[in-house]
C-alpha cells in the first residue's frame, strides 16, 4: 500500500500545545504525527501511515483505501 496515496491534513499547533504542526490522516483512525515545520509534519505522517498499516496487518484488521486518488 502506498502511504503517499493518503490525504494528510496539516494544521498549526497553538503555542500552549508546544507549537509546530500536527499532521492528521483522516482515512486511518488515530493516525497522526507532528513536526516543527509543515514539511517535517508531513514526512512524519507518512512514517506514521506505514506504521499504522503494519500494525493493522499484524492484527488482521482491514486497511481502509484512500478516499482520494493521487494526482
Amino acid at each position: 500500500m502506498n502511504p503517499y496515496a493518503y490525504e494528510v491534513d496539516i494544521r498549526p499547533l497553538a503555542e500552549a500545545d508546544g507549537g509546530g504542526f500536527v499532521a492528521i490522516v483522516p482515512d486511518l483512525p488515530g493516525c497522526r504525527s507532528d513536526g516543527e515545520t509543515p514539511h517535517q509534519a508531513l514526512t512524519n505522517a507518512y512514517d506514521a501511515v506505514l506504521s499504522w498499516i503494519e500494525a493493522a496487518e499484524a492484527l488482521g484488521r482491514e486497511i481502509p483505501a484512500p478516499r482520494r486518488v493521487p494526482a
